[in-house]
């Protein structure tokens, strides 16, 4: 049987869900629960508004992508606490465990301890040879 759970916090409109006895899962949730109006971002990548790479590492790239998916969310009345699922696809797996700590880092500066459903996929290549993450985000605003 699947319960709610407290919000992630005060200005989160959504809720996680998290089955009882289930191991409560680090950086991520297992499914969240929301109503509203639907803002859904397409893939992102770590370049810049001017489609310039500046960062070519993973957790800087993925700092860019994150500024990128905020910068749509704003346009849609959105914000970081309104996301409740992301899809992550990263070239190399073994380069994302090695730097989950600076992606930590980078995540929490600009999504900040909100923690949507999420996936991370290991993909062969993306569009941009230069794009080393590519995520896509949904997020739900209350009505």
């Amino acid at each position: 049987m699947t319960k709610t759970v407290e919000q992630i916090s005060v200005s989160t409109p959504n809720r996680v869900l998290q089955p009882e006895g289930w191991a409560r899962p680090i950086g991520y949730s297992n499914g969240m629960e929301a109503r509203g109006r639907t803002v859904f971002v397409g893939g992102q990548i770590g370049w810049n508004a001017q489609c310039k790479f500046e960062a070519k590492d993973l957790p800087g790239q993925v700092r860019q992508t994150l500024e990128n998916i905020l910068a749509i969310l704003r346009e849609g009345g959105a914000g970081p606490e309104h996301v409740t699922t992301m899809t992550w696809y990263v070239l190399d797996r073994k380069q994302y465990s090695a730097a989950l700590k600076e992606i930590g880092a980078a995540y929490k500066a600009t999504m900040g301890r909100h923690f949507p459903a999420m996936a991370v996929v290991q993909v062969s290549g993306l569009i941009e040879d230069e794009a080393l993450v590519e995520i896509q985000a949904t997020a739900v605003v209350p009505d």
